[in-house]
């Protein structure tokens, strides 16, 4: 029992670090956005 807590706490704090660092980079859907909010902003101006 004590070795399968273990292995799903390791398991949690590995997601949680992974999840963390993957958040910190901008991803093609991040980039597609501000092309968008670029363009509605030049629209209005």
């Amino acid at each position: 029992m004590m070795k399968y807590l273990k292995c799903v706490i390791a398991l949690l704090v590995i997601l949680a670090v992974v999840a963390g660092v993957a958040g910190c980079k901008e991803g093609p859907l991040e980039r597609a956005g501000k092309k968008v909010d670029k363009t509605v902003e030049d629209i209005k101006n």
